[in-house]
């Protein structure tokens, strides 16, 4: 008899009293539950189907994150095999971070258990009261699409696993699916997941019709890329153009202009389903009312919630890596590890708050560059000066106002001479400077930010977002600028503009799609967008191989001024800034063309000698 171990599944079993008979030998292990016993109870089959949702691991809440792979951040701790990626030294025995959330065997280990469900809840063995038996299987048939979209996006056309595959079959013996075949393959199934699932009220972090169709949304934007459009692709890397199984990653004939009508309508069910939040304006919020509601979607309440379609949960009773971001990222002077943290290059693409671009040129902005930003830059960003939360009880008389401190600033030491006060979020703060950011910047996005909580010691509750509907907004823009509608582009922008406290935009044509790509830049920042879109978008080698970069910042102390504890003042302070480069000892960034698609690991290809390797990785 097969036996399924079932997470989230309470059982409770007595081993008192019994006695070494027949029955209790024939008896199944304790603390499984035998695979017919789950399929011909609806408890149970439920249970199987929610811990499908273990695949999505800590959404985008790991550790280590996919914005350190880009130009958003730079990952603050060695040994990680961050730049593996980022120096373009992948290859197929050693392909470089990535999380069980992108990782073949994972992936498809995921998909296993999505057909066991779908396998069984097809024809199920339970009453369908309720519609509940229609429900599961829309969810597993959702998931499955899921996890075939996580490995189409990282490695092109994959096997499809559409069936359990039993121990006396050739399962590793499948060739790659063409990359059309598997797009077609999500579709049906999201297709399907959404009529299963109409109608069905869920809870929140489990799959709907409305994450159905904003999945396909998604799918169908990457399909009509120029990534995919092998004839494009072709034209724009000499890699892509040599390889001989074109197929594999894109689409060898067929109209890309159709393609792109098939995402405009992909996204417009989604934007006819659902608002979001605060996209019905017509005219911009002032810059107050914008940072908090771009907070306010990042931690999904306050009307923030309205975003989410699709997302991950946490609790705090229930202490996961998930709950701990404000720790992993957070500033060192505040005893948190400074992970992730944004490069000079993210923050100098946020606009002023009358629309134009912030200049290191112009006196007035390299002056003062933290002024007059645009809303999301102070709702997304902790930079010098910022206001934060208290210090701990140990480090308040350092900073009494909890202010972020990237700077190195005079001060007057107790004999009255002055001296050099190191920043208290710096590489040479007297607080765990081994955990400072590089930079000059941290993360405030989906951190909380009550001063009553502290990030090193207690698991937050904010939500990961798979799926948000702005995403949709801007899959609808795109593909309606790839159509030539400018006019319905900009609409759909103007409204993501408006609520980020700018005026619209005006452009058209290539200059609109310019718009486009820094509007998405800035919107779903450390939102595991930047990673994929850079390289379907093919942009990378103009933006991905940069080399990393951060601010310099000085604080000299005027004339007159006797100031024995720092705190940010221009009263006090005349400042200067100077942006630097990364050592290149700790990351030299580069961009290879073989790194639009991660390789097929070594062992997977010897376990499966049918599998066909990606461009630049065949040798």
């Amino acid at each position: 008899m097969k036996n399924i171990k079932y997470l989230g599944l309470a059982l409770t079993i007595s081993f008192l009293n019994f006695s070494c008979d027949e029955e209790f030998l024939n008896a199944p292990p304790q603390g499984e539950v035998s695979e017919s016993a789950v399929w011909t109870d609806p408890g149970l089959a439920e249970a199987f189907v929610t811990d499908l949702y273990k695949g999505l691991g800590q959404g985008g809440f790991s550790e280590q994150a996919l914005a350190s792979l880009t130009d958003e951040a730079i990952f603050t701790h060695p040994g990680r095999n961050i730049t593996t990626v980022t120096e373009a030294r992948s290859n197929p025995q050693e392909p470089g971070w990535m999380d069980y959330t992108r990782n073949w065997p994972d992936l498809y280990s995921n998909l296993r258990a999505t057909n066991i469900a779908i396998d069984n809840l097809t024809d199920p063995s339970f009453a369908n009261e309720g519609g509940i038996a229609d429900r599961l299987l829309g969810e597993a048939t959702f998931m499955r699409a899921y996890f075939h979209h996580q490995l189409l996006r990282n490695f092109g056309g994959i096997p499809i696993a559409n069936k359990t595959f039993t121990l006396d079959e050739e399962t590793y013996e499948l060739p790659r699916n063409t990359y059309e075949e598997v797009v077609d393959f999500i579709i049906e199934d999201l297709d399907q997941a959404a009529t299963l699932l109409a109608g069905k009220d869920l809870t929140g972090g489990r799959a709907t019709e409305l994450a159905a169709l904003a999945l396909k949304s998604r799918v169908l934007i990457y399909a009509a890329s120029d990534l995919h459009d092998m004839p494009t692709a072709s034209a724009k890397s000499s890699v892509i153009s040599g390889y001989q199984h074109k197929e594999l990653i894109g689409y060898t004939s067929g109209s890309q202009a159709d393609r792109y009508q098939q995402a405009a309508a992909a996204a417009k069910a989604v934007l006819d389903k659902a608002s979001g939040n605060m996209l019905d304006l017509s005219e911009p919020l002032s810059q107050e009312e914008a940072i908090q509601t771009y907070i306010n979607n990042s931690l999904s309440r306050n009307g923030g919630e309205n975003e989410m379609i699709f997302g991950r949960y946490f609790l705090s009773q229930k202490p996961e890596t998930g709950g701990r971001h404000g720790l992993h990222n957070g500033p060192n002077g505040y005893n948190n590890w400074a992970g992730n943290t944004p490069v000079q290059l993210l923050i100098d693409d946020y606009q002023m708050m009358d629309g134009t671009d912030f200049d290191w040129d112009e006196e007035e902005h390299a002056s003062a560059p933290y002024e007059d930003r645009e809303p999301r830059f102070y709702a997304t960003f902790l930079y010098e000066g910022a206001p934060w939360k208290p210090r701990s009880s140990a480090n308040q008389a350092r900073d009494p106002l909890g202010q972020i401190q990237t700077g190195t600033y005079e001060v007057i030491n107790s004999e009255g001479q002055k001296v050099t006060h190191f920043g208290l979020d710096t590489r040479n703060s007297p607080i765990e400077d081994w955990n400072g950011s590089y930079t000059g910047y941290y993360i405030r996005k989906f951190i909380e930010p009550d001063p009553n909580f502290v990030d090193q010691n207690t698991w937050q509750e904010i939500p990961w977002p798979h799926l948000r509907f702005t995403e949709a907004v801007f899959n609808y823009a795109e593909a309606n600028i790839a159509l030539g509608n400018d006019e319905e582009a900009r609409t759909w922008l103007n409204k993501i503009r408006y609520r980020a406290g700018l005026p619209a935009i005006t452009a058209s044509g290539e200059e609109l799609m310019e718009a486009l790509i820094n509007e998405k830049r800035k919107e779903m920042v450390h939102e595991e967008q930047r990673f994929y879109d850079a390289r379907r978008w093919m942009i990378a080698p103009e933006t991905l191989g940069r080399q990393p970069n951060g601010i310099n910042i000085v604080g000299t102390l005027k004339e007159g001024k006797d100031v024995t504890i720092y705190s940010y003042n221009t009263e006090n302070y005349d400042y200067s800034y100077e942006v630097i480069d990364i050592d290149p000892g700790k990351e030299n960034r580069l961009w290879l063309d073989k790194m639009y698609f991660m390789p097929i690991n070594f062992d997977e290809m010897q376990r499966n000698r049918e599998l066909i390797q990606n461009p630049g990785y065949e040798d």
